[in-house]
């Protein structure tokens, strides 16, 4: 049996990376640094993360990150020279770039296997190409890209004998994304009228909070509880990374997704969801040395900027629980509206089922059987979709929408998909038609077939709302838009009105739906017992598998 007292948390994969535990922890910070009092939780249910919280720094090189400490506080600021450690005390540090000239240019090279919306279809994807006997990265420059491991595929040489080999066996948007560079970025920090050159350090305050302006139109100015750290990341470019217990976490999180005038049960479902997720999703980062990011590719955290009252209530009467399945964290998903139905993992995703993700019909009443009626059909999904009455969604805006979308802007969106993918049909010139070719038992269109004047485009599952802009989720069906024709007859096609419910993934919990359960008097509990049938609260322990690969 593993022991928890180790100096931060730590995940070792199990078996090839295929699963990860819970080596050890560190605790100890009162979750209320400013408007509740409460004991610190213990370190086992408190756990250190790292997110980075402004990703690629040194994209533009007149950006600037200044931290500050709180009135009576103190920075220390902790790094090497010359191999010695080194700190340096102040109350306001400037971080800025300055551009390095190389003593000759170099080629950046990586092989991307694919490009892809999400994080889970990466992983996937990812699993994939390790299954065709090519070790892959997970990497996120911009979008999510598998690329193949750059250690393995280290020579130019090599890398476009590989390309050409995928080409032949027919996987031509594997592309080699090739960069001449002349110059880096380095970072350098401004403290007490002194200049430091330092690609990475520490800093810490006294009273445990830094104020920080992040570059911005305008500048976003946040206070973060914890520590922070500036570090190189594989772009070139670096990330500021917040080291913070999840308790403290969780307090930038909760109010910013479910919102503070959410019911009670409401905000305590989403506090356990924000602590289940973050702590299954700690590999995100791997290849950058952090774990989870500050945006809605992970969750939305605004560090103590922001904190409510309510929500600091419910993540205490929940302190250390999480979502589990067999022992297991559960995929905690969620998203702000169903549409009436949640959905399946892959519905939306490329990868394997979950017991715990499968469309529920998002309701008290009995609206709708799921089982006897299933919305693969366009008839069935045209029924339900009209629908307006009886759901936990009823009276959100985006519960019902319609959309138009003008031809030419569907067409420059999908010229510009396929050509950063570098697609063999990037250089069509005309959208003729689009169709809904297959959808889910939960109403989510699969596939879109996009009849160009080349070819056919498929896109697929949440690729489809990445590159068309008028449909808010998967669940919606379309009618052509004509001109007026001679004689009332239909004239050119114009455009598409996408007709369709909900706004996101709408797997696992509806915060929307959350809050009618939670004002119809339903527990935390069984709002998460509704939405991910046949799962377990239990406390952090090292017992529980955090990650395992889906089978």
């Amino acid at each position: 049996m593993v022991t928890l007292s180790l100096p931060r948390l730590q995940f070792r994969p199990l078996g090839n990376r295929r699963s990860w535990r819970l080596l050890g922890a560190v605790g100890g910070i009162a979750i209320a640094l400013t408007t509740i009092i409460a004991a610190p939780a213990p370190a086992a249910l408190n756990p250190v993360i790292q997110v980075g919280i402004v990703q690629r720094f040194g994209e533009n090189l007149q950006d600037q990150i200044t931290l500050e400490a709180l009135p009576g506080e103190q920075l220390v600021l902790s790094f090497d020279t010359h191999g010695q450690p080194q700190t340096v005390t102040t109350n306001r540090v400037v971080i800025g770039l300055s551009p390095e000239p190389l003593p000759e240019a170099k080629l950046a090279e990586r092989i991307v296997l694919g490009n892809h919306r999400s994080f889970e279809t990466a992983e996937y994807n990812a699993q994939e190409w390790r299954d065709r006997g090519i070790e892959p990265e997970i990497a996120q420059p911009g979008s999510w890209e598998v690329w193949a491991n750059r250690e393995t595929y280290d020579s130019p040489l090599v890398r476009r004998l590989l390309v050409k080999n995928l080409h032949d066996q027919g996987f031509t948007e594997v592309f080699l994304d090739s960069q001449v560079i002349g110059q880096i970025p380095r970072t350098y920090f401004e403290a007490n009228g002194y200049r430091y050159n330092r690609n990475s350090f520490d800093i810490r305050a006294s009273g445990g909070r830094v104020r920080v302006t992040q570059p911005g139109e305008p500048p976003i100015t946040r206070v973060y509880g914890g520590t922070l750290r500036v570090q190189p990341n594989t772009y070139g470019t670096y990330t500021l990374v917040n080291s913070v217990p999840i308790e403290t976490y969780l307090r930038g999180v909760v109010p910013h997704e479910i919102g503070a005038g959410a019911p009670v049960p409401a905000i305590q479902a989403q506090a356990v969801l924000a602590r289940t997720y973050a702590l299954r999703n700690l590999r995100r980062f791997e290849i950058d040395d952090y774990e989870l990011c500050a945006d809605t590719q992970c969750q939305v955290y605004r560090g103590l900027t922001g904190t409510a009252t309510v929500t600091d209530q419910a993540i205490i009467a929940t302190q250390g629980q999480v979502l589990t399945y067999q022992n297991e964290l559960v995929d905690a998903l969620y998203s702000s509206t169903t549409g009436g139905i949640t959905a399946a993992f892959s519905d939306v995703w490329d990868g394997p089922d979950r017991p715990y993700l499968r469309p529920v019909v998002d309701s008290v009443y009995d609206l709708w059987n799921i089982n006897q009626h299933p919305l693969n059909s366009e008839e069935a999904f045209r029924r339900f979709i009209a629908l307006n009455e009886g759901f936990n969604e009823v009276g959100w805006s985006l519960f019902r929408w319609r959309n138009e979308g003008d031809l030419s802007v569907i067409t420059a969106d999908l010229k510009g998909y396929l050509g950063r993918r570098q697609h063999p049909l990037a250089g069509f010139s005309q959208v003729k038609s689009l169709r809904v070719a297959e959808r889910a038992n939960s109403g989510r269109v699969q596939r879109v077939e996009v009849e160009t004047d080349i070819g056919v485009v498929e896109l697929r599952k949440d690729e489809i709302v990445r590159v068309l802009r008028p449909p808010r989720s998967l669940l919606f069906y379309i009618e052509p838009i004509h001109s007026a024709g001679a004689e009332g007859a239909p004239g050119q096609l114009t455009g598409y009105r996408f007709v369709g419910g909900g706004w996101g993934h709408a797997v696992g919990l509806s915060q929307a739906g959350s809050y009618r359960l939670g004002n119809l008097g339903w527990a935390y509990p069984r709002i998460l017992q509704f939405y991910y049938p046949g799962t377990t609260l239990q406390p952090i322990s090292e017992n529980l598998t955090f990650w395992r690969e889906p089978s």
